[in-house]
């Protein structure tokens, strides 16, 4: 796959989506061991509303610039936060109604980045960054220019980084005053971000 379609992109929304929905109590019960337990319900109205908005977009630009403000002005929390952010990251740096490999890393890349103006956490603090961050860094790596294989790369990288979080012991938020009662868990936004990414390269 040489070229990444506005339709594709939607595809990867909607399958990203119900592949949350039917994940959400799995999510709301990994937060409630060192959060407040409604992670599976926060992921899920924001990805709501990510795809509502996705749905009237016609290019890459004013989509995901759409796509990130709105989750932001309708949905509260951090899940939203981070998410907006990524989707406007990804707005600066995509344009037109499609995207070779090179737009597609480009894309992820500027996601990520701008994530990472909204949070200090970094690899290793058992958050959400350990699935995103090995995600972008893979599919940066990905020497192919076969799109669905680079987000496959994205998607294996994710997951490996979503599971290392059971090891770990929480840096961030509050589920840092739980210290070494958060080890044996999975983070729960590593696990959603990962299904995220895992749906990208299943929907192509």
């Amino acid at each position: 796959m040489k070229q990444l379609t506005i339709e594709n992109f939607k595809a990867m929304l909607d399958t990203a989506l119900k592949n949350i929905k039917e994940r959400e109590d799995e999510f709301s019960k990994l937060d409630a061991v060192i959060g407040d337990g409604d992670h599976g319900q926060a992921i899920v109205t924001a990805m709501s509303a990510i795809v509502a908005t996705a749905q009237k977009g016609t290019e890459f630009k004013s989509m995901l610039n759409d796509m990130g403000f709105d989750v932001m002005l309708q949905v509260s929390g951090s899940t939203s936060t981070l998410l907006g952010a990524f989707f406007l990251g990804m707005s600066d740096h995509a344009a037109g109604t499609e995207l070779d490999a090179a737009g597609v890393k480009a894309m992820f890349a500027g996601g990520l980045a701008n994530v990472q103006k909204q949070t200090k956490a970094q690899k290793g603090d058992k958050t959400m960054m350990d699935a995103l961050i090995p995600a972008v860094d893979a599919i940066q790596a990905c020497s192919s220019d076969d799109i669905k294989e680079i987000l496959e790369a994205g998607a294996k990288a994710a997951l490996v980084g979503a599971a290392s979080t059971v090891d770990m012991k929480a840096n961030f938020g509050r589920a840092r005053n739980y210290g070494e009662r958060s080890i044996g868990y999975a983070d729960s936004g590593a696990t959603s971000w990962s299904c995220m990414f895992a749906s990208f390269a299943q929907a192509l």
